[in-house]
């Protein structure tokens, strides 16, 4: 091999002296990486992992609990079946705490003109009825209006078992839904 002015002179020293200053080098960062890692296993074992909080198999076998229930004879047989009566309190519903107000009753129905089944012609007859109670406060009065809604039916469609038609009287809506 020829040597250049321009290349440095290396000896075989110096070469060995460069590659322990890199194995000690790489010996560093391999600790480094290898306590990285454990660090994250730990953290997602610590994340992800079971939990703390496990019994331990010889615990389920203790039986200091259990002596006076070994060592106990029982004294008569116990019956098989077992009745538990009781009686419950029902609470007081809406009718009941509304009965102490005096009712005033707003009945709704179709005019007699409008009581004719729109398939047939035939009449209609009052089927059922629809209620709702509201509670009107007046200053120093209280009461009560029922409001009763009329539902009716055509008897000769029902009969005939023709489209029976159920028409309903008209009514006020209420100020708020499912309130008194």
């Amino acid at each position: 091999m020829k040597k250049t002015s321009e290349t440095p002179h290396i000896t075989m020293e110096h070469l060995q002296d460069r590659c322990l200053e890199l194995e000690q080098q790489n010996a560093e960062l391999m600790a480094k990486l290898k306590w990285y890692e454990e660090q994250f296993r730990l953290a997602q074992q610590k994340r992800f992992g079971a939990s703390s909080e496990k019994t331990h198999p010889d615990q389920l076998e203790l039986n200091l609990f259990n002596e006076a229930e070994m060592l106990a004879t029982p004294a008569a047989q116990e019956p098989d079946v077992e009745t538990v009566t009781y009686s419950r309190k029902k609470s007081a519903g809406r009718k009941s705490k509304l009965d102490q107000f005096p009712v005033e009753t707003v009945l709704y129905e179709l005019p007699k003109t409008e009581q004719v089944c729109a398939c047939c012609g035939g009449p209609l007859h009052e089927m059922s009825t629809e209620t709702r109670n509201e509670i009107t406060v007046i200053p120093a009065e209280v009461k009560v209006v029922r409001h009763v809604r009329q539902v009716y039916a055509c008897r000769r469609c029902e009969r005939e078992e023709i489209r029976t038609p159920i028409v309903t009287a008209p009514m006020p809506e209420p100020v708020y839904p499912g309130s008194l």
